[in-house]
């Protein structure tokens, strides 16, 4: 069986320290990758040298979604914004090759409703197709990811189904799904059936547990039953850890004590 290796999510995990502190905590703690939202407040180096002085892989992170603090949630399927989606993510390849990431997370974008969800799809599609491209020649894979529209609502990519039907339209190898088991559960649930139908796409996994998005051994899903099932599977990508501590993180890390390195 494949062991499971997981990543520690940088802007939901050790929040009581200063961002560039959290690379030394989550090493400490035995976590081996990280991941995160955004890079882009920091030069790379300030990054490099805290995954190098820690032994971390970078696993992850987004590409820039517009203006966030205005509401937009990524730009690929907004109609009128293909060259600004163009230039955030050659910003994302950027820092991806310095920081040797090998996955980024592209957003979809709110519902607009001054075009039709057919031909925001569309727009969505070929924005996909054209990452998925660049992503190759830089030997770097783009992940779409599913969010349930209770946390965020209007998101444009809602459900597992819709992202398999884009996927397997587009059929890149560069182009992958980001299955969060957390946003899967808050949608429709069935989450290991969901998984097994969606496995040949999947590139990356986040977990957290509902219904407060707390640590995996906090909430509804039962996660030593979906484990065991990622390990039968042999699962070999990362996961990642974007959950919300109830506690000190340090403290929310007893399911993973058989994971982590220490």
């Amino acid at each position: 069986m494949a062991k499971l290796k997981f990543a520690a999510n940088l802007s939901f995990l050790y929040q009581d320290l200063p961002f560039l502190d959290r690379f030394a905590a989550a090493a400490k703690d035995g976590f081996q990758g990280v991941e995160y939202l955004f890079p882009y407040d920091w030069h790379e180096n300030e990054l490099i040298s805290r995954l190098k002085d820690n032994g971390l892989s970078q696993v992850l992170f987004n590409v820039w979604p517009g203006d966030w603090h205005a509401g937009e949630r990524g730009l690929a399927s907004l109609k009128g914004r293909e060259k600004a989606f163009r230039e955030t993510l050659d910003q994302a390849l950027g820092y991806a090759d310095a920081l040797g990431c090998k996955q980024l997370h592209i957003m979809a974008g709110l519902r607009d409703d001054g075009t039709s969800a057919a031909a925001q799809q569309q727009t969505y599609t070929e924005n996909l197709a054209y990452a998925a491209e660049q992503c190759e020649k830089h030997e770097i894979t783009g992940l779409i990811e599913p969010i349930n529209i209770k946390d965020m609502p209007g998101y444009f990519l809602s459900s597992v189904s819709m992202a398999e039907a884009i996927l397997t339209e587009i059929n890149h190898p560069n182009l992958k799904l980001q299955f969060d088991m957390y946003h899967v559960q808050r949608t429709n649930g069935d989450i290991c059936l969901q998984y097994k139908r969606a496995a040949p796409l999947i590139g990356h996994i986040q977990i957290a547990n509902p219904p407060h998005r707390f640590e995996p051994d906090n909430g509804e899903i039962n996660y030593p039953y979906i484990f065991d099932m990622l390990e039968k599977h042999g699962y070999d990508g990362w996961i990642g850890c974007e959950y919300k501590p109830s506690m000190a993180t340090s403290e929310t890390l007893g399911w993973a004590q058989a994971y982590l390195q220490r």
